[in-house]
């Protein structure tokens, strides 16, 4: 058995396994660990628990020590030193003229490295700009592109909601939303109104969509063929998380609606005869755009 902690670098973040090497430690820690970018310090999120070796896929690395007052006084100065390292760096992008947006600069806990965050719409040669923050830093400079989603969170902000982001608050992942989350939850495909501020779409989709998937097996679709209590009728809205639905039926020459709870209805045809009207179609031209986006932003997307 290994004992082992989880710690994040960022709030919020991915968190990271480490093991343990028979340290005491408690929620909210800081413990300074070697990863793959050098020494850093981070924050315990995960105490203490023992795992069975066979379950870890790769050995992990120890911690190195419980941070103490002098490591979280240069933890301090580094990051006082990261906005110097800022406004150096978006001069310099100035002067080489790079079509980049410079979005969050960070020094490993060592100082052995020091890293730089950007946006792009493409791909940038900032070879030239290497050299120069090298020469300028005395240290290994690494510029790293990443996505719309990883900016906003860094940057902060309110949602439509009110309420502060997820992504600065508790969402440690992305997973990549998509436009069929949003037919599922008979959601406008108005891209104005289910894009987040970093114009992709917004995550909360995703939250409820388990629930609606586990509905949507049992409910007909808009169109479908029913029999109720009234006799036979064509399903004109279907309430999923209320699990209701509306039948147009016709009696001779007149026609009406009503609403029955989906237990007392017989699909007889479950077909969907909803088309898309002109205005949504174009919508949704932008909406897959912003879906491939998103896509290849998160294949590309790295936490620490």
């Amino acid at each position: 058995m290994k004992n082992i902690i989880g710690v994040r670098f960022r709030k919020p973040g991915k968190i990271y396994f480490f093991d343990s090497e028979n340290h005491d430690v408690k929620n909210k820690d800081k413990v300074i660990v070697e990863t793959a970018m050098g020494q850093e310090l981070g924050e315990v999120a995960i105490t203490n628990r023992s795992m069975p070796e066979e379950k870890l896929k790769t050995p992990l690395k120890p911690i190195i020590r419980i941070a103490n007052n002098k490591d979280i006084k240069h933890y301090e100065d580094n990051k006082n030193k990261e906005k110097e390292a800022l406004k150096i760096c978006e001069e310099k992008i100035k002067e080489h003229k790079l079509d980049m947006h410079l979005v969050d600069a960070s020094y490993t806990f060592d100082n052995t490295k020091l890293l730089f965050y950007f946006t792009a719409d493409g791909r940038i040669d900032f070879r030239e700009l290497v050299k120069d923050l090298a020469s300028i830093f005395k240290t290994r400079i690494e510029l790293r592109q990443i996505g719309v989603r990883d900016q906003i969170r860094r940057i902060g902000g309110n949602g439509v909601c009110g309420r502060e982001l997820c992504c600065c608050t508790f969402l440690n992942e992305f997973d990549t939303v998509s436009i069929k989350m949003a037919k599922e939850q008979n959601i406008a495909l108005n891209p104005t109104k289910i894009s987040g501020n970093c114009g992709r779409l917004m995550c909360c989709l995703r939250y409820e969509q388990e629930a609606y998937e586990s509905k949507l097996k049992k409910l007909p679709k808009v169109g479908a063929i029913v029999s109720t209590a009234e006799g036979e009728g064509i399903v004109d809205n279907v309430e999923i998380l209320k699990e209701i639905v509306r039948v147009k039926i016709k009696d001779g020459e007149d026609t009406f609606y009503k609403k029955y709870p989906a237990s007392e209805i017989k699909i007889i045809k479950n077909i969907e005869s909803k088309e898309i009207d002109p205005e949504e179609k174009e919508n949704l031209k932008e909406l897959e755009e912003l879906e491939k986006l998103d896509k290849l932003e998160n294949e590309n997307n790295d936490d620490m």
